[in-house]
């Protein structure tokens, strides 16, 4: 049978989501323990592959089996094994055809930007850190040159292995709640690093080392070394994966604060 999991986790201590030989990932963590509540060895697939010190409040995983376990089972024994900043939330039985990956519709994240001129104790690993104020409403105003469908060439990694750079977003939103400068973005997929370089090229222009109308130069620029810095890790959140009403998956995650 095949079975969705939901799964949260913070990804400060991990080299990022995919399995890597003798690297601690949330992948293989995962793997290990779901492998012990089956007594089997079981691989799991995810909604979106999240790299090194990037955090996940909604993430989707499958895998298969010929274990027969109940739900509940698959929830706490899962996490009777797991460390405690990976948790899986809920667990259900899905049809062959579903696919964490290639079944989701749309993917949204969540950028978290602390905005104050000392770095915070307690929350360096949950946020990044910008140092000079930053003006939300520029930031905002610049965000919608990338709402549509574009080839985001000049937001993606060097090493990104996507097939085509064209994503389409369905909303970019840039707000302030007191000290914290949040980004939210929801797109049918993303490119590699595709959201902390937009979230660099946003923070130029809060800053105000660029005009808003920068970021569409940039993205008709179609070349990563016309565009920003690539943002932190710390400050991005996967924060919801939608499917088609007929697989009926969980839409919840953790709730974020702000």
């Amino acid at each position: 049978m095949r079975i969705a999991l939901g799964v949260a986790y913070e990804g400060t201590y991990y080299h990022g989501w995919q399995l890597q030989e003798n690297l601690t990932t949330v992948q293989g963590c995962l793997e290990q323990a779901i492998s012990k509540v089956a007594d089997c060895s079981v691989n799991v697939i995810c909604a979106g592959r999240t790299d090194r010190g990037v955090h996940a409040v909604a993430q989707v995983v499958h895998f298969d089996t010929h274990a027969e376990r109940d739900m509940r089972s698959w929830v706490l024994g899962t996490n009777t094994h797991l460390p405690p900043d990976i948790r899986v939330h809920w667990a259900q039985q899905v049809s062959d055809e579903f696919h964490a990956r290639f079944s989701a519709t749309t993917r949204a994240y969540r950028y978290i930007i602390f905005n104050r001129a000392i770095r915070s104790a307690i929350l360096h690993s949950h946020t990044s850190w910008h140092i000079y104020p930053l003006d939300e409403k520029r930031m905002q105003a610049a965000a919608q040159y990338l709402v549509g469908e574009h080839d985001f060439s000049s937001f993606r990694a060097n090493e990104c292995q996507a097939k085509s750079p064209v994503r389409t977003i369905h909303y970019l939103t840039v707000k302030r709640v007191n000290d914290f400068v949040i980004v939210d973005i929801k797109a049918n997929a993303f490119l590699h690093h595709m959201v902390r370089n937009i979230t660099g090229v946003l923070l130029a222009i809060g800053e105000g080392k660029q005009e808003p109308i920068w970021v569409q130069e940039v993205l008709e620029a179609k070349n990563r070394t016309q565009a920003g810095i690539t943002a932190p890790a710390a400050g991005l959140y996967l924060t919801e994966v939608n499917y088609p009403g007929l697989f009926k998956i969980p839409n919840t995650s953790e709730v974020l604060l702000l």
